[in-house]
């Protein structure tokens, strides 16, 4: 594209320089480290890490006003680079040169609003961000693209060789991990570790497509996750989990893309977010807090994250409305149609305390708040939203039903919009819905199908047996006629027409 026809005070910053000095930061001791370390935890404390910014103050060089007009024009770049989550260059990871980062058409999904009946059924303005269209069909995409760029960053500067990526997942995090491993292919090599029969059959095809190394383990996702943990201190492999900096810093990119589509105006809005391991809210707070200082945006939006009570450590936590009295205590899952959220000891807790904290100083009143919601619920509202329009998974459920509950308490009112999660595609949860139809969800779901949701085929067949048509005995046209004129009289009948 002729940079010409940008505007001259724009035309310069159009394509980011790599110019940021990026290193971890531990949550805990706050020491230090460089990012051409592998590091997850910090080896002083065990703490989680962030990544922070040397040249930090760059991001205030320019205006909020200039920054929206960068991102604005950046939008018409045909830079493969550019048109993902590195739009946002300079504040997700500004030390990585253009041809260092990996782009497979993650990002900038569509934020729709919910149709008029839906917006009348639930008496609130709200819009679905539909993750589930990201490359392999979830959110998770927005992570790896950064840390797999990352990770390809420090094979172009000859840093690491030989590199074996492993996670483990619930079903997106290794279907986005193998997808973006094998890109990368034979520079990275993938494995995965998921819960045996704890992930839908597209979840558990998808790595598996993909080419990675897959292992089922007995137990729960917390299982897992330990064990990938124990492989990542023992052993000189990658882990993609969210334990992994560089996945919050690329899952940043959704609070970004939500300020510039709503022409970064945040007031009287109100983000909502399932938590699962807790890495998306950490992202997506940290995200509009780094937008905020840098004057983008001139309001913080609320911050509404959702819980299953089959899974809700982080709710029980804000139980008590005293943080000086607050203790962590992990918690025993119980079976949660919201699988990507089922997770009872989230390994970015801590991210989350620390920077709820931050946003809600920063916002001058209390602007995170968490809600508990019902299975029922869940499934409920999943099956509503989708039969009015939408694609949303179960974990957009989630968000609706938090958003409902949300509403009750006060938290939302009319004058509010809400931009709902939806995670992932809702094909990746469809077993669940087609036990619903069926009224086959095992008890321990605690979940009721209820007959105003259930939408079962119905086979229409001629009276005659043989006017039946197949792929191998194809009937003749005075039959076939005949075929059709029954069946359509037949269907005719059913739609009352």
């Amino acid at each position: 594209m002729n940079l010409e026809i940008f505007p001259e005070n724009i035309r310069p910053h159009i394509i980011p320089k790599v110019e940021g000095k990026l290193f971890y930061r531990c949550l805990g001791c706050a020491s230090e480290f460089p990012i051409e370390k592998l590091l997850y935890v910090c080896p002083d404390c065990n703490q989680v890490l962030l990544i922070h910014d040397k040249n930090e103050a760059a991001l205030t060089r320019h205006s909020g006003d200039t920054w929206q007009k960068i991102f604005d024009y950046r939008k018409m770049l045909k830079i493969p680079a550019l048109k993902g989550i590195y739009r946002y260059h300079e504040f997700i990871g500004s030390c990585i040169p253009l041809d260092s980062i990996l782009y497979l058409g993650e990002g900038h999904t569509p934020i729709v609003e919910a149709s008029p009946h839906l917006k009348e059924k639930t008496g609130l303005n709200f819009f679905y961000k539909n993750d589930g269209q990201n490359p392999s069909a979830s959110f998770k995409d927005r992570g790896m693209a950064s840390a797999l760029s990352s990770i390809k960053y420090l094979i172009d500067q000859n840093l690491v060789s030989d590199v074996i990526a492993v996670c483990a997942s619930t079903g997106d995090t290794s279907a986005a991990a193998a997808l973006y491993a094998s890109y990368l292919k034979p520079l990275i090599k993938s494995a995965v570790l998921l819960p045996h029969k704890k992930v839908t059959s597209q979840q558990l095809a998808q790595p598996l497509g993909s080419g990675a190394r897959v292992f089922e383990i007995p137990g729960v996702f917390d299982d897992c996750m330990k064990i990938v943990e124990h492989l990542s201190t023992q052993y000189p492999v990658v882990l993609l989990n969210s334990k992994n900096a560089w996945r919050i810093l690329g899952q940043e990119s959704y609070s970004y893309e939500i300020a510039q589509d709503f022409d970064w105006d945040m007031t009287n809005k109100a983000v909502v977010v399932p938590i699962g391991n807790a890495g998306n809210i950490s992202a997506i707070m940290n995200g509009f807090l780094k937008f905020y200082k840098a004057g983008i945006i001139q309001q913080l939006p609320k911050i509404i994250g959702v819980q299953s009570e089959h899974a809700d450590p982080v709710f029980q936590y804000y139980l008590e409305p005293d943080e000086n009295k607050r203790q962590f205590k992990p918690v025993n899952t119980r079976p949660s149609v919201a699988q990507a959220a089922m997770i009872g000891n989230p390994v970015s807790m801590p991210r989350v305390i620390e920077i709820a904290k931050r946003y809600n100083q920063e916002s001058s009143h209390q602007n995170v708040f968490f809600v508990q919601v019902t299975e029922q619920s869940i499934m409920d509202w999943q099956l509503t939203a989708n039969q009015n329009g939408h694609i949303t998974c179960t974990q957009g459920g989630e968000c609706l039903a938090g958003l409902i509950n949300a509403s009750a308490q006060g938290i939302v009112t009319k004058e509010d919009t809400a931009i709902l999660d939806a995670t992932a595609h809702a094909i990746k949860f469809s077993e669940f819905q087609e036990l619903y139809f069926k009224e086959q969800i095992p008890d321990t779901y605690e979940i009721q199908s209820h007959p105003g949701f259930i939408n079962l085929p119905d086979l229409i067949t001629p009276d005659n047996p043989e006017l039946v048509p197949s792929q191998e005995n194809r009937l003749e046209e005075k039959d076939f006629h005949r075929f059709v004129q029954e069946i359509s009289k037949k269907i005719a009948k059913e739609l009352n027409l």
